[in-house]
């Protein structure tokens, strides 16, 4: 209870912060601000799966390119607000062994993610998932996921961990590249925040809903 509150507490805060700025402009000034702010959901750079799965056979390592993050909304004023916070700071391995992806282990610095807001930032590192005390966020493949030849598709399944809380998650994915010597994954999760120890606020003028969505775009390369 006591961690809800102190996360609560946080993102409250910065949301009263940008809410001030909502009040003098006008809550749909601060929509369209929020929502040009907000990146695009992670897709494939080129559409097309990886050529022959057996190729792909090996383990891939996460390199440049790769980032992960949030994705959520919040409702001001009866205005629909989309919020984006992402990282570059993402490590981890896949690995393939004939068509089917058999372990995969992804971890992420929680205390780097940014939005379009330093004050957001800061209470979202501080008080939300307390970066100090949990410092990475994790994923952990469980079970083997098939790749069927030609398709993008794949279904991960495995073990989130954000905030010291872990759940089992299904993550819909989609693998793309060559399958020689490059392969991009994408994807995303929803989550809801009271899962992982986090309150979202509700300030009566802001509303922070309960669930969003945690995605990625990891950029691989043969080990």
């Amino acid at each position: 209870m006591r961690t809800r509150t102190k996360a609560a507490i946080g993102i409250g805060a910065a949301v009263v912060v940008v809410g001030g700025v909502a009040v003098i402009f006008g809550p749909g000034w601060y929509a369209d601000r929020a929502e040009d702010a907000a990146a695009d959901e992670p897709s494939l750079s080129a559409s097309a799966a990886p050529a022959d799965t057996a190729d792909s056979a090996g383990t891939w390592t996460v390199s440049d390119g790769s980032y992960a993050g949030y994705r959520l909304d919040e409702v001001l004023q009866g205005e629909d607000v989309t919020v984006t916070g992402r990282t570059e700071d993402v490590t981890g391995q896949v690995t393939i062994a004939g068509s089917e992806v058999t372990e995969a282990s992804i971890e992420v610095k929680v205390a780097t993610i940014a939005t379009d807001s330093d004050n957001r930032d800061g209470y979202f590192r501080d008080n939300a998932v307390e970066a100090e005390k949990f410092p990475t966020a994790t994923f952990e493949l469980t079970e083997p996921a098939a790749l069927a030849e030609g398709a993008t598709e794949v279904e991960l399944v495995g073990d989130l961990t954000v905030h010291g809380e872990t759940k089992s998650v299904t993550v819909d994915a989609e693998v793309g590249g060559d399958g020689a010597s490059a392969l991009q994954v994408v994807g995303s999760v929803p989550v809801t925040f009271a899962d992982f120890g986090i309150e979202a606020p509700n300030l009566g003028f802001v509303k922070v809903e309960d669930t969003g969505t945690v995605e990625f775009s990891l950029e691989l390369t043969k080990s």
